[in-house]
């Protein structure tokens, strides 16, 4: 609403092309900026010389203290406006009134199809914080978009088939008690983690070990005996039930699983199809070709930065890059509506991803410039990296039970019924870890410390979910007050929040235009420490005062840009704390 107002008065001072306002890196250099390099160009002159020339028209129509900037200001090629406080606070909260959850909502993605895959855990392994990272992240994304007026799917894809089963089920073979199904899903889901862990550490140190895992490994893909077959359904439905279970704690679900299993066979027919295949008359422009009787994609020959990746084994094996060719036909043969497919993946798969990419690039052009590549950095506690692989894996399980228990630990003398005790502590337990997760760029390593992760003071999820909270119960009280929300009843001096509650929509906008949710997380952390201080430095609900009913009605915007923003994130916000 305010910005239409902006919109207005550059039209008047004869700025017809499009316009966009981006904040000023410093609060002392206004609210809002506008560039005016469109603008120059069409003159031909110096942005900054066209940026003083508009602010000098700009600023003779600044009429009183209803107006709603109080200066415009040229700073290098940018006109930097100053905000009326008063007239910025009573249209901010009007708009917010008006639009309430659809409060940071915008178009952007209107007619759009994106796919997101994410999670990627492997069954036959445990569901490590790398999953957990990837899982929650992916989640933010999916509602960012969304609310960007995309329309997303949700893909997952799983390992179900490789090395990392061959070794889970000789693990298996070799510890038959880590086989036992009398005990829970949960327990049986870490046995089989531990057996991979066996398998693997096995793989490396014992080439007695490793023949027989690769032996089990030709034999899954076959399906030629049957009691590999029975322990590998056994482990498929343990870990997959364990998977689910943790979907739903973290409030994520998904419309198509793939499996590798299912993409192998695709990925070989496309490779197969494409051996000593040329994209061109020259031989350095073959696809795939043979070497040392595997089929390999030299991709050097196409990008000096890329470098050469087996794609079938000299055993006659798919390798991971195979499937990834195969998945790919069949995601954009399962949507062929889709604008974009976005893979989210740890750093230390980009190279690897880069090479996939380029092959696929030249088998299909027509998707290249629809797939996107997010990677994530390596999440890790004092003890360092950790690895399913060397058996010192945190599970994402556990992690997330661990700090829900820590946070019942501190509810223990709340007098609450148990039940009402058991579901906030999973809603602040989550809120701790994905906050702690999505506070970063995607592609920074993340040191994960629990105590502050689920502190209700500073940096944490708890903090937000708490200042939700605590804003509230100070709506309970006007509503017992009968303190009706007016946002007309301005005092002379408004407050920090309500320059915050008008940057909402741009901080959302910017997440979903970069991919990138921290912006989000970071600006709600801001925007609860001033409700923080306006709570601690002001009497809200007092019927003696004139401007109470604006100080609730300030309130009463804060919880719907708190409780969206933490939706944005995949966190819940509970009524009281």
């Amino acid at each position: 609403m305010f910005k239409e107002e902006l919109v207005k008065i550059l039209k008047q001072a004869g700025v017809s092309d499009e316009m966009d306002f981006s904040t000023p890196p410093k609060s002392e250099m206004g609210d809002l900026a506008f560039a005016c390099f469109g603008l120059a160009k069409k003159q031909k002159k110096n942005p900054a010389e066209v940026a003083r020339e508009l602010a000098g028209v700009i600023s003779k129509s600044i009429g009183d203290d209803k107006f709603i900037i109080t200066k415009a200001q040229a700073f290098g090629p940018y006109v930097n406006f100053y905000l009326n406080g008063a007239v910025l606070a009573r249209l901010v909260l009007d708009e917010i009134n008006e639009q309430q959850e659809r409060y940071g909502k915008n178009e952007t993605g209107k007619g759009k199809t994106i796919m997101v895959e994410f999670a990627h855990p492997n069954n036959h392994k445990a569901f490590h914080i790398g999953h957990l990272r990837n899982l929650i992240t992916g989640e933010s994304l999916v509602r960012i978009l969304e609310n960007s007026g995309h329309r997303v799917v949700r893909a997952n894809y799983q390992g179900d088939v490789g090395l990392h089963v061959a070794k889970a089920i000789w693990g298996l073979q070799k510890d038959k008690k880590l086989q036992d199904q009398s005990y829970s899903n949960v327990i049986q889901a870490t046995n089989i983690g531990l057996a991979y862990a066996e398998g693997s550490q096995a793989y490396e140190d014992d080439p007695k070990a490793k023949s027989e895992i690769d032996e089990i490994n030709k034999k899954i893909y076959n399906k030629d005996d049957k009691k590999i077959n029975e322990i590998y359904d056994w482990g498929f439905k343990v870990t997959m039930e364990a998977f689910e279970d943790l979907y739903k704690i973290l409030g994520t679900e998904f419309n198509f699983s793939f499996l590798e299993s299912q993409m192998a066979e695709i990925g070989e027919r496309i490779v197969k199809d494409n051996l000593d295949k040329f994209i061109d008359s020259p031989k350095s422009k073959m696809i795939f070709e043979k070497s040392d009787d595997a089929i390999v994609f030299k991709a050097e020959k196409h990008d000096p930065k890329l470098h050469t990746r087996v794609f079938i084994t000299r055993e006659g094996l798919p390798t991971y890059e195979t499937k990834e060719l195969g998945l790919t036909e069949e995601k954009f043969k399962t949507d062929p509506d889709m604008d974009l497919s976005i893979v989210i993946t740890a750093n230390e798969q980009a190279e690897y991803m880069k090479v996939v990419g380029k092959a696929i690039s030249l088998i299909h052009p027509e998707h290249e410039k629809k797939m996107f590549h997010i990677t994530h950095g390596m999440m890790r506690f004092a003890e360092g990296k950790m690895g399913s692989r060397k058996g010192n894996v945190i599970t994402g399980e556990s992690l997330i039970r661990e700090t829900i228990e820590l946070i019942k630990e501190k509810m223990r003398e709340r007098d609450w019924d148990e039940e009402e005790k058991s579901k906030i502590a999973e809603m602040v337990g989550v809120a701790s870890i994905k906050y702690s997760i999505l506070r970063s760029t995607s592609g920074s390593d993340i040191v994960f410390n629990r105590e502050e992760s689920i502190s209700t003071e500073g940096d944490s999820g708890p903090y937000l979910q708490y200042s939700y909270a605590r804003a509230n119960s100070v709506l309970e009280k006007a509503k017992l007050e009968d303190i009706l929300p007016d946002p007309h009843a301005y005092p002379p001096e408004i407050f920090e929040v309500e320059k915050l509650l008008y940057k909402f929509p741009e901080v959302v906008l910017r997440s979903s235009s970069e991919y990138e949710p921290h912006y989000i997380a970071n600006y709600l952390i801001e925007v609860a420490r001033a409700f923080n201080s306006f709570y601690g430095n002001n009497l809200i609900v007092d019927k003696a005062d004139k401007t109470s009913s604006y100080k609730v009605a300030l309130t009463y915007a804060f919880t719907f840009v708190m409780k969206k923003g933490l939706h944005l994130l995949g966190i819940k916000a509970p009524g009281k704390m």
